[in-house]
């Protein structure tokens, strides 16, 4: 059980679901006041995605960035920035012929998709660690290799900027053990168990078990599910000793049929981890506890 348990907030992410519910933040105004809501109900962290202010879609404009990194610095609540580092691995093959990029294919070096993360300096940034079949319904797949994966860890590591390991499954842990083994990652790593994206680990109680067991032992982590089920692998996370991730990233929904703000999914949380008798920390024993640079 972890009794001082650090709450990030993923507000917006870069999905299709601006369309699904009007609460999905699209303007960087609108991402900063998330993430200032989030935190007006206990989040310590703000996972941070930007998105075309045009057409909803996900975007790594760093000047879109930059604004709702301002605004939310500008704000009294102080909270702990994480921008994701997760854009420009999309690799979609054209259905004419798949060997070659088709249509939403988006793929850049390692240093472009540290560009925001450059300008902006946040305390914390998102890296995927490793390569993934990716989405339901189309042929995605995320690309992220060794190489591209050496050179951003060791980039973010070179800014102060604390990478976040991203896991979506066992062999992405092994490769974040590498990079760690190689001292391209600060001592102690912080780990995000990712579950239930398509085709990654499924979310279940024995998963998340089985990931947070192959951790370093010295590893800070956090865990979460996806739509019905972030709330339950929230509460797992805690119970197992963990840290918990929510938003509109990961979840449009508060209950069956009820579409939740990220302020509301954030107190949701914050009700069952101190119902557990845990406590949620603030922004400021967050930095403390993991040892960030406040910018």
């Amino acid at each position: 059980m972890n009794f001082e348990v650090i709450v990030t907030c993923a507000v917006t992410g870069a999905g299709d679901t601006t369309d699904k519910s009007p609460h999905v933040p699209v303007t960087p105004e609108e991402v900063a006041n998330a993430a200032i809501e989030a935190a007006e109900a206990g989040a310590s962290v703000a996972h941070v995605h930007v998105r075309d202010p045009e057409t909803g879609k996900g975007s790594r404009d760093k000047n879109l960035f930059k604004e709702a990194v301002d605004r939310i610095r500008d704000n009294k609540t102080d909270i702990v920035i994480n921008l994701t580092a997760g854009m420009g691995g999309d690799w979609v093959p054209d259905p004419k012929n798949m060997a070659m990029p088709g249509d939403g294919t988006d793929m850049i070096g390692p240093e472009e998709r540290l560009d925001h993360v450059e300008l902006c300096k946040p305390e914390i940034c998102s890296l995927d660690c490793g390569t993934l079949n990716f989405g339901v319904n189309d042929h995605s797949i995320y690309i992220s290799t060794l190489p591209i994966l050496r050179k951003m860890a060791e980039l973010t590591q070179s800014w102060g900027v604390k990478p976040e390991l991203e896991v979506f499954d066992l062999g992405h842990i092994r490769l974040a053990k590498q990079l760690i083994s190689e001292k391209l990652v600060n001592e102690p790593p912080m780990f995000q168990i990712c579950l239930g994206i398509p085709w990654g680990a499924d979310q279940s109680v024995d998963t998340m078990k089985v990931m947070k067991d192959h951790l370093p032992q010295n590893a800070f982590w956090s865990g979460f599910g996806i739509s019905r089920m972030q709330i339950p692998m929230a509460t797992a996370a805690v119970a197992m000793g963990g840290n918990v991730r929510v938003g509109l990233e990961d979840n449009l929904y508060l209950s069956k049929g009820v579409l939740a703000t990220n302020g509301q999914l954030v107190a949701k949380i914050v009700k069952i981890i101190e119902l557990m008798g845990g406590k949620v920390l603030s922004p400021e024993e967050t930095r403390t506890k993991l040892g960030l640079i406040k910018r």
